[in-house]
């Protein structure tokens, strides 16, 4: 998995009723895009993360 700052993470909810959330990469602390991504939820709280394989990139529009 590779990230830029500015895409997003959307990770998948785990169990049943568990909603999807989104975050936005705002610091990669790998090499070359790796993890671990520092990043924002929606709520405004921020984590380092590791993502694993319940969570998907959406990397940003070039122009944004």
């Amino acid at each position: 998995m590779q990230a830029t700052v500015g895409d997003q993470l959307l990770v998948h909810g785990r169990i049943v009723g568990q909603h999807d959330r989104v975050a936005e990469v705002i610091e990669v602390l790998g090499q070359r895009g790796n993890p671990p991504y520092r990043v924002r939820f929606e709520d405004g709280h921020e984590s380092l993360m590791s993502p694993g394989p319940d969570c998907v990139v959406r990397h940003r529009e070039d122009g944004r």
